[in-house]
This record gives C-alpha cells, sequence and structure tokens, in this order.
C-alpha cells in the first residue's frame, strides 16, 4: 500500500477513546517524499474502498434510482481514526413483481458497507491508509433501498451510532461499542415509512441528548411510477413535481433508548418538503439549534427554533426560502459555515441545472441576503446540478472554501447523441475563498480526480489521514466511490479539537478486538462521552479575526461528516484562546492549546 506523504514540519497528535488524547506520534515530519501538484488525489481503489453502487436501474426510469447515494465518515471504534459507511441501493422491482436483471449481483452488493480505517504512522511521518470491510461482522444489516445516513451518539455511551435512511422504512443501529451493532428501528420508533433522503442528529431541547431530525422527500413507489419523456419525446425521469411532497418528522430523545415523535406539536408537520439537503446550526444567534431544509422544487425553509419545544418556518421572512429573484429552486445540497469570519452561519446551497447555486449571507440575527451571483458561485454553478457540498477550508488559510459534487438528474441531451449508457454525468466544481465575498473557480487546480465526470450525489468530508486537513469521501450514483485524499491543507498552520460533553461515571470497559486500542466508548478513566455536536467553537488570534467553527456531522447530502473541528490559521504560530459556546448554553475558554495538532477539550473543564 502506498504512504501518503505529509507536508513540512507539523506534529500530531492522534484521537483515542472518548474524551482521552492518545499518545503523540509524529513530531519533526520528514519533507515530502511524494510531489504531486494535484490539490486532491484519489485513494479509494489502492486504499481498499472497493465498492460499486447499484442504482437499480432497468431502463424504466424509475425515479429512485437517480437521487442516492450518501456516505458516512465516523469513527466506529474509537480508535482516534474515521472509518467510512457508503449506502446501497438495491434492484427495484416493476409493476409485474420482477427483479431487475440487468446486473448480476451477490447478496452482499446488497446491503450498505462498513470499512474499518487502518491508518498507519510510519516512522518517517508518512501515513498509510488502508480499509477492511467489516460489513459482516458489524451486524450491519441494511434493507430496502439505502438513501442516505446520520452519524451520532443517540444513547450517550461514547459510541457513535448509525441512522440509515432509504425507501421506507428507515433503520437505527445502535453501536455496542465492541465492534458490532444492533437494529434497534422498531423498539426506538425511528424506523420512519416514508421515503427519506438526509436526516440530522440534534439536541434541539439543550436536555445533554441528541433527538432526530428525519427530512422526508416525495411520496412514490414503483407500482405507481409516471411516465415522464424529454422534450423531443424519449422517455425520461420526472421531476419532483410529479409527485406529493412528504411532510419531515422530529423525534425527541427519552432517554431510555426511545423517541418520542414531536412533528405536530413542534410545528415540524405543519409544512411539506420535499426535503433533500438538512444542515442544523444556530442561524440566529440565540444559543439555540435551528434547522434548515433545501426542499426540491418547492421553497426551502429555515426552522428557528422558539426555545419552547416549537419551530417557526421563518424561510420567506429570513431570506432563505428562494432566490433573489423570486423563484424556489431545486435545492439538493446544503451547508452552514461562516465563510465571511463575521461570526455568524452563512448558508451554501446547490440547485438545478440552469438555475445556479445560492449563497444566502447572514446578518447575525438571521435574517440573510442571496448573493450567489455577486459572489460568482450562481454563474459557475449554473451548468451543474449540485448534490453534495461543504464549507471546508482546503488549504488552511482560515477561510471557508466550497466543493461541489455535481450530476444531473435528467437526460443530457449531448450524452444520449453520444450514446452514453448512463447520460447524466457531470464534473465536480471546487470554489476558493479570497476574502473578498467573491470566490474563484479553482476546479483545475483539484487534480485528476476533477476531471471525471460522473453521477455524483453524497460527499462526506474530513480528515481521513489524521494529517491536518479535510479530505473528502464522494459517493457516486451506479458507480465506485472517490477518496479524495488533500495534498496542500497541512502546508499551513492549524488547530484540530474534538468537543465532547463531561464524563457520565459508570461506563463498561468493553475492549476492542484490536491490540492496543483503546477502551471503545470511554475515556482512560473509564467514564463516558460523546461528540458535542452543535457547540461552536471561537478561535482567537493576536492581530486576525476570531474563527467560528462548530461541530457538526450533517449538512452536504444525504451524509454524515467528521464531528471535529479542524480550523486553518494561515501563517499564525499560535492561538490565545479557545472559546467553545456549548449545545446547552454555557461558555467556557481554554488557553495554551497546542497547533497542528488535535486536542480533546471537555465540557466543564474549561475556564
Amino acid at each position: 500500500m502506498r504512504a501518503l506523504s505529509v507536508l513540512p514540519a507539523v506534529s500530531l497528535l492522534l484521537l483515542g477513546g472518548c474524551g482521552g488524547d492518545r499518545s503523540a506520534t509524529v513530531s519533526s515530519v520528514t519533507p515530502v517524499t511524494e510531489v504531486t501538484s494535484d490539490w486532491f488525489v484519489d485513494r479509494a481503489e489502492e486504499t481498499g474502498l472497493k465498492f460499486h453502487h447499484l442504482n437499480g436501474a432497468e431502463g424504466k426510469f424509475y425515479y429512485a434510482e437517480i437521487i442516492a447515494p450518501g456516505v458516512a465518515m465516523f469513527d466506529f471504534d474509537n480508535d482516534g481514526d474515521l472509518d467510512i459507511y457508503l449506502v446501497q441501493g438495491q434492484p427495484l422491482r416493476s409493476s409485474a413483481g420482477r427483479e431487475n436483471k440487468t446486473r448480476p449481483t451477490s447478496s452482499s452488493e446488497l446491503k450498505g458497507r462498513l470499512f474499518r480505517n487502518d491508518l498507519r504512522v510510519n516512522s518517517d511521518g508518512t501515513r498509510t491508509l488502508q480499509f477492511t470491510d467489516v460489513t459482516d461482522a458489524s451486524g450491519i444489516v441494511s434493507h430496502g433501498y439505502g438513501m442516505g445516513v446520520a452519524a451520532g451518539d443517540f444513547n450517550n455511551d461514547g459510541c457513535v451510532d448509525l441512522y440509515l435512511t432509504s425507501l421506507g422504512p428507515n433503520q437505527l443501529f445502535r453501536n455496542n461499542c465492541d465492534g458490532t451493532f444492533t437494529d434497534v428501528s422498531k423498539q426506538s420508533r425511528t424506523d420512519d415509512p416514508s421515503w427519506t433522503v438526509s436526516s440530522a442528529f440534534l439536541d434541539f431541547d439543550r436536555d445533554g441528548w441528541l433527538d432526530l431530525f428525519v427530512g422526508n422527500y416525495l411520496s412514490w413507489r414503483v407500482d405507481s411510477s409516471a411516465p415522464c419523456f424529454t422534450p423531443s419525446g424519449r422517455p425520461d425521469y420526472c421531476s419532483p413535481n410529479v409527485y406529493q411532497p412528504q411532510p419531515s418528522r422530529l423525534l425527541r430523545n427519552n432517554h431510555d433508548g426511545t423517541f418520542t415523535d414531536v412533528s405536530a406539536s413542534s410545528g415540524i408537520a405543519r409544512e411539506f418538503g420535499p426535503a433533500l439537503g438538512v444542515s442544523t446550526a444556530d442561524f440566529n444567534g440565540d444559543g439555540w439549534i435551528d434547522i434548515y431544509v433545501a426542499n426540491d422544487g418547492q421553497a426551502n425553509q429555515l426552522w428557528i427554533n422558539q426555545r419552547n419545544g416549537t419551530f417557526r418556518n421563518t424561510g420567506l421572512l429570513s431570506g432563505t426560502a428562494i432566490s433573489a429573484h423570486g423563484k424556489a429552486k431545486a435545492g439538493m445540497g446544503v451547508d452552514a459555515g461562516d465563510f465571511d469570519n463575521d461570526g455568524d452561519e452563512d448558508l451554501f446551497v446547490t440547485n438545478l441545472t440552469g438555475e445556479g447555486d445560492d449563497l444566502y449571507v447572514n446578518d447575525g440575527s438571521g435574517l440573510f441576503e442571496e448573493q450567489g451571483a455577486r459572489a460568482g458561485l450562481g454563474p459557475a454553478s449554473r451548468g451543474y446540478t449540485g448534490f453534495g457540498t461543504a464549507w471546508f477550508d482546503i488549504d488552511n488559510d482560515g477561510l471557508l472554501d466550497l466543493l461541489t459534487v455535481n450530476g444531473a438528474v435528467q437526460t443530457i441531451e449531448a450524452l444520449r447523441r453520444a450514446n452514453d449508457p448512463f447520460p447524466l454525468h457531470q464534473r465536480k466544481q471546487l470554489f476558493k475563498n479570497p476574502g473578498q465575498g467573491r470566490f474563484e473557480d479553482v476546479t483545475a487546480r483539484g487534480g485528476a480526480a476533477f476531471e471525471l465526470s460522473e453521477v455524483g450525489r453524497g460527499a462526506a468530508f474530513g480528515d481521513i489521514d489524521n494529517d491536518g486537513d479535510e479530505d473528502v469521501v464522494v459517493a457516486n450514483n451506479g458507480g465506485q466511490p472517490r477518496l479524495l485524499i488533500n495534498n496542500i491543507g497541512n502546508r499551513n498552520h492549524w488547530i484540530g479539537l474534538r468537543l465532547v460533553g463531561a464524563a457520565q461515571v459508570g461506563a463498561q470497559n468493553i475492549v476492542s478486538g484490536s491490540p492496543g486500542a483503546p477502551k471503545l466508548g470511554t475515556s482512560e478513566g473509564g467514564s463516558r462521552t460523546r461528540d458535542m455536536l452543535g457547540a461552536r467553537v471561537g478561535i482567537i488570534r493576536e492581530g486576525g479575526p476570531t474563527l467560528w467553527r462548530r461541530a457538526r456531522s450533517d449538512g452536504s447530502y444525504a451524509s454524515a461528516n467528521d464531528p471535529r473541528v479542524l480550523v486553518g490559521l494561515g501563517q499564525f504560530t499560535s492561538v490565545s484562546r479557545v472559546r467553545v459556546v456549548w449545545p446547552g448554553g454555557a461558555t467556557e475558554e481554554w488557553s495554551s492549546i497546542p497547533i497542528d495538532r488535535y486536542t480533546t477539550l471537555r465540557e466543564g473543564e474549561g475556564k
């Protein structure tokens, strides 16, 4: 397996357990041994991430074939590195009940796959990535036609659980902290039978337990599939407006392994989708988590938390429901982040070919102005249909950049005329933030992976090799995934933080089967913690603006991201203080946090 090079002079503290730092493994890292001008390089095949998504296409243009899949980056075994879960489809059945036979399948191909990250840091500072398929041993058996995935520790045992969305019903897999999972969908009352694409774990009531937002899409099934056509009269995939949108659901955590459906009482069920992308953040700065939903062909929703168990949709009032020209677009992917470093959460939404992507700039109070055209993002994206996306700092200069994963949903006529077997593919796009309110299209500098034209859908973002910059896993419809390793981020300084909750004494000491691995779900003292999704972090620097980021696993499209906070510092060689605003409302500060490594901050241990 090829070693991945690390760019000079950073040291790294690998995370282990839940709440404890493992020993420092690298210092005085040797210079690059493999030089490349590509900003990203695809390492999926050579690292063992071998997978092929089945969309079930049999030439009948069933609508569900073009919507999935998502992907998750999460540390299921608490060994300090990110593992990967890839969502799988299935052959769809026609109205006559005949299974699609266009491509031979085996039982293993018809399940989502869990890949364990066996990252090794070599003595010369390089990293060797290797993934092992542990699906069968994990006990994860996905049923139905998979769509997306959310990751979060719903039972506060320090081990990350998985929620798999599908063409109904959904499945919740509880992490047993020993490398295995148990399907608790029915007893937890999370087995939503509707067609769900994106979902998100969040603590909307600030009680210290993760609740669950389920973004439901359309009322559709194979035997009620409508025929649709291209302008030239050829069969094609329908638009979402042909089908009835469904209401999303909000499930409140009961602290006992079950959830209560509060969709009606919270107000979430008052308005229907069709929901595709979901991002949760505090958009109006009141300290409570809100929910933004990108709807497909309908007005987007901004659900503002009323701090009493209810939500109010301020999409139209806030300026985030429609485009600057008053049009509801086909929103797919979404992410929230402070791209202009003014301390509030801005929104980016990917849309349909011909529409252009939207940039909603927050004024700090939860009111937004759509500036996609002014920023250069709208015109540059108009020729693409965007799905997975995220704000992330490509080069760690302290400014958030963007990547969009693209792929059409209706036949591209030029590709059809060329007899392309799957005429929906498009290239990915990469946008650099120079800091003046406009973005530069730097796709050409992304590397060979950005020259590939594929039917992109989900994308998960995180530091897969723990070298101090964010990498990307791309899930392609009807194709293989891409593992885009970042080659430029750690040329600049950075700070990595894992934000965990206060210790809960009395954890079980369940030990992993891997030699030398930490006790799963525990810190060294035997207490359990979880990632505090929704926590906001301020990186305070002398002579520079405070950089605000948040711990989150949601956003993008039907995917789950690294919950750690990685902040680029550019040429800054130190930070004055780190301020954390916890989901429960408390604020703490830490000083003397080292840079160019990961550090765990535990609630209640700051000042």
